[in-house]
């Protein structure tokens, strides 16, 4: 992996990029995005921050996207945050203009490439990489490569139907909003000093993603699973729960071999973005 490549992390308010190289990564370049703006005005913002990076060594670029994606043609549609962006042949657009190959998928996939050729799934066959933040998101590896089925929707567990809602209702940071109607930063902050109706909720929570994982278990029959986005950070106060559910899955001797691990990995968007050049290989 000592091919150049860019790797660009496009978020609600920023884009971030540097260039990644056998298993390095340059300084982080840092973009505001005029989210409101026209289609064109934030393509300038892509540009701008993809010219800041690169060079005649730069072989690929890659890009994640919070949004869906036709991945054989990187177009992606309703990107999260920015309306302007209802269809944009994104691919289309880098490759004319910086005549190097681009690909692109959505950002929870390139969280799991990420974790996969950088992080703790370095080594294995298949692993699931799960995204908990605001909602819940997904990559699928399957033998050694990012599966992201016919429409980049392979992996969307949180919209399984579960209780009265979906998965991503019950197990992800918003949770404490939709259930208790409870700001889950200030329940955070609770939990971690103690408060024993904070911590009841983080076990309630710890339930739900067992659930979850157990769901996940029925369908891929993976042995490793990391936690990324915001949520992780707690993941001692809901570690118990979480077990407990995965415990009663129907199989025990898949469950004895699983790891639910969390992720240690700066920077997983970028170098998973980066990645999308690697798997395609």
């Amino acid at each position: 992996m000592s091919t150049k490549v860019i790797g660009i992390d496009l978020g609600a308010t920023n884009i971030r990029g540097a260039v990644v190289s056998d298993d390095q990564i340059s300084d982080i370049i840092s973009r505001r995005i005029q989210k409101k703006g026209t289609k064109e005005q934030v393509l300038e913002d892509v540009y701008s921050l993809i010219d800041a990076l690169i060079d005649n060594e730069v072989k690929a670029i890659g890009i994640g996207v919070p949004s869906v994606v036709d991945v054989q043609r990187g177009i992606v549609y309703d990107v999260i945050h920015i309306p302007s962006w209802k269809e944009v042949h994104l691919k289309d657009l880098l490759e004319t203009k910086y005549k190097v190959p681009v690909f692109v998928n959505n950002d929870a996939n390139c969280f799991a490439l990420g974790e996969y050729h950088f992080g703790k799934g370095k080594g294995v066959t298949d692993m699931i990489g799960l995204t908990i933040g605001t909602g819940l998101g997904a990559g699928v590896i399957i033998n050694k490569h990012l599966y992201a089925g016919k429409n980049c929707g392979a992996g969307e567990f949180g919209m399984v139907d579960y209780l009265e809602h979906n998965y991503e209702f019950y197990a992800s940071g918003s949770f404490f909003q939709n259930v208790h109607g409870l700001n889950g930063e200030e329940v955070f902050k609770k939990a971690k000093n103690g408060d024993g109706d904070a911590l009841k909720l983080y076990e309630e929570l710890g339930t739900h993603l067992g659930n979850a994982i157990k769901m996940i278990m029925y369908t891929y029959d993976t042995g490793l699973i990391i936690l990324g986005g915001s949520v992780q950070l707690a993941f001692g106060l809901f570690e118990r729960t979480m077990w407990e559910r995965i415990k009663t899955f129907e199989f025990p001797k898949s469950i004895g071999g699983l790891e639910v691990k969390t992720s240690a990995l700066q920077n997983a968007g970028i170098l998973g973005a980066a990645a999308l050049y690697y798997d395609a290989q």
